[in-house]
């Protein structure tokens, strides 16, 4: 199988992690872990956004130097990822030299092709955003349309980058690629966007330090956001000691981004690219932001933030996880709340996965000396379960998250009913029926086996402790679609207790 290069977008470290980081990071690893499990040779980016005005704007107000603040923050962040169970395969950072070197490689490129300038910049700026403000985006009083924050009007001599140049060769990318920006609605927005005419964007800075220096101009540091998406392509040169992966990965994947970066990545990005003869990313899935449960965004003074660090100590790592993944359809806005996560807690963790599980084990147990039947499964059942893995495939295969768990729980669910309907211990009663329980016991086997080879990506730890409890093999029994299995299986603590 081809190689699979999938990213998150860079944190900046003028603040520390919060809940959207923990998300984008989420749902980023259950692509990467899926991808491993269908045979793909993967590599998972992420990392920190170092550079720019809003980090020198807090290192200001800390009295540190931005580096100080920089090396705090970013080990932050880089300690986050094993808490949440994320199997990134390179950390980058801005400020390591060898990512400086590589973009001044590839923007002298990009200068040497004609494709900047030095020119006069007037415009509305917001420091929060790091970004210059078109006309068309500014609201009512000069205001950020992300952060509402009242624009500043800023004069500079800097150094441009000829993104009109582009106009045409990024209609045709969305002409011929409808796929480049997923989901529909984010590539619609991208598509407007660059419809109503691109101007020419800053690429330096003349009154800021705290950046990458421009080699041709070392009185001006580049523009923050050139340098923070060029991360992508830098990161393959060096995540590897002594070896260049970039032939073997690039072009990426999927870029995996929050909606409000969409024009740096689906506009500027791209032609960043065309203009250095480098071929652009595959894909960019954009998701939506985290909500409170009152519908606004996520704020401490208003009391409606789900803290991922106490959900993290109490409950762990994959009940986070399947939250996030559950309550939110990926690519679009959503609610979430502490009363939403232990609803979710409660009635799918702890009763229907766990207690499937925890019931599966025990009658087999109890019934079959803890050994799997050997008994043919049942056929109708087996009918049903045909189609987990192919459709769980193809809608991860479009990075649809959410709509694949809920496939993956429908599975879950039926295997619940399918005890019911049964009976096992009614069976068990009746010795003219043995061969009915064990080819029940099998089926149930068989089908919490499948559904928690599905369920890897989403819940990495919890899904290891039943499979080995299952009897399940290490390697190619734990692939995805893998075949079935006969083994003992052994006792296992319960997956999801239920909170007091």
């Amino acid at each position: 199988m081809a190689p699979f290069y999938i990213t998150t977008a860079i944190s900046y470290v003028n603040g520390v992690p919060h809940l959207g980081h923990a998300y984008e990071a989420i749902v980023t690893d259950v692509l990467a872990r899926h991808m491993r499990q269908v045979g793909a040779d993967v590599f998972f980016l992420t990392g920190t956004d170092e550079h720019g005005e809003p980090v020198a704007d807090a290192a200001r107000a800390q009295g540190v130097d931005p580096q100080v603040l920089a090396d705090r923050n970013a080990e932050r962040f880089r300690a986050l990822m094993p808490q949440l169970e994320v199997s990134n395969d390179f950390f980058i950072r801005t400020t390591d030299e060898q990512h400086k070197l590589r973009v001044q490689e590839v923007l002298a490129r990009i200068h040497e092709r004609g494709y900047t300038y030095m020119g006069l910049y007037e415009g509305w700026y917001c420091p929060r955003c790091a970004d210059f403000k078109v006309e068309n985006e500014i609201l009512d009083g000069n205001r950020c349309p992300i952060h509402e924050t009242e624009l500043t009007r800023e004069q500079e001599e800097n150094w441009f980058f000829r993104l009109s140049a582009f106009q045409e060769p990024l209609e045709r990318l969305f002409a011929e690629r409808p796929d480049f920006v997923l989901p529909q609605h984010h590539f619609n927005e991208a598509r407007a966007f660059i419809a109503s005419g691109l101007a020419d964007v800053s690429l330096s800075r003349a009154r800021l330090n705290w950046g990458v220096r421009v080699p041709w101009d070392p009185g001006h540091v580049f523009y923050v956001w050139f340098d923070a998406l060029l991360n992508y392509y830098t990161a393959l040169g060096y995540a590897r000691p002594g070896e260049d992966l970039t032939e073997r990965y690039w072009p990426a994947d999927f870029h995996i981004i929050g909606k409000d970066i969409l024009k740096f990545h689906a506009v500027f990005w791209p032609a960043m690219l065309m203009a250095a003869d480098i071929e652009v990313p595959r894909h960019l899935f954009v998701h939506g932001f985290l909500l409170g449960a009152d519908g606004r965004k996520m704020s401490k003074s208003l009391g409606n933030v789900l803290d991922p660090f106490e959900v993290l100590e109490r409950f762990g790592a994959d009940a986070l996880r399947h939250y996030l993944c559950r309550e939110v359809t990926f690519g679009h806005d959503g609610a979430v709340s502490r009363d939403g996560f232990q609803a979710r807690y409660d009635g799918e963790l702890a009763n229907e996965y766990g207690n499937l599980a925890n019931r599966t084990l025990n009658m087999i147990e109890r019934y079959c000396d803890g050994v799997v039947p050997t008994a043919g499964t049942d056929e109708a059942l087996r009918a049903e379960f045909a189609g987990l893995f192919p459709r769980v495939d193809e809608l991860l295969a479009r990075a649809e998250v959410s709509l694949a768990l809920e496939e993956i729980w429908q599975y879950v669910r039926r295997l619940n009913r399918y005890v019911e309907e049964r009976a096992p211990w009614a069976l068990a009663r009746e010795q003219s029926r043995v061969g009915e329980l064990q080819m029940v016991l099998a089926s149930l086997a068989e089908g919490l086996r499948a559904v928690t080879i599905a369920l890897v990506p989403y819940m990495p730890a919890k899904t290891q402790s039943l499979l080995e409890a299952l009897g399940v093999g290490e390697r190619e029994e734990r692939a995805f679609a893998a075949a079935g299995y006969g083994g003992r299986v052994s006792a296992l603590a319960p997956l999801f207790p239920k909170s007091t």
